[in-house]
């Protein structure tokens, strides 16, 4: 029998396994710009801060977290409470498991209770894929409905080698 994938929001104790899951991205991939993985102390001030106003929802499988995701502001300016931008975060080994997509369609329907109409989202990327990037999270936002709204060149310096951001638009 199939893990059944359960989504449920947040808990100050998924800190740990958040930490773990996102580790991985920082240390082995250019996924994430950030160069020091966040400990789970720091991990429980993000999700304090993000869960005052949106959502930040986890999948479980087997009683274990999978994945997670969130929104954030865009922009702290008025004019921009109707956007938002996301992340999104799979455990290394439960990739292609259908975990994002369940994430994400979770995401937006708590992000239209709240009014929200734009969703963002910012996307590493590089022409050819190399070891530290792949153009899975690309496509992935792509097959979610996201369009290619901005392509900045060369904006992020990890492994000692330069990488693009593409920011996606998905109007729900």
């Amino acid at each position: 029998m199939k893990d059944r994938l359960r989504i449920r929001s947040v808990q100050i104790s998924d800190a740990g396994r958040l930490s773990e899951i996102y580790s991985y991205y920082v240390q082995n991939t250019a996924v994430s710009f950030e160069y020091e993985a966040p400990s789970a102390d720091e991990f429980i001030k993000r999700i304090e801060h993000t869960t005052e106003k949106y959502p930040y929802l986890v999948c479980e499988k087997s009683d274990q977290v999978v994945g997670y995701a969130y929104a954030g502001a865009y922009s702290i300016r008025e004019a921009y409470m109707w956007t938002v931008s996301t992340s999104i975060y799979v455990d290394k080994d439960h990739r292609r498991e259908g975990i994002g997509s369940l994430l994400y369609t979770s995401l937006e329907q708590e992000l239209k209770k709240q009014g929200i109409i734009n969703l963002l989202a910012g996307v590493a990327y590089i022409d050819e894929a190399d070891e530290y990037l792949s153009h899975d999270s690309y496509k992935f936002h792509l097959k979610e409905g996201y369009s290619e709204v901005a392509h900045m060149k060369s904006v992020g310096k990890k492994f000692d080698r330069w990488y693009d951001l593409l920011w996606f638009q998905k109007k729900i």
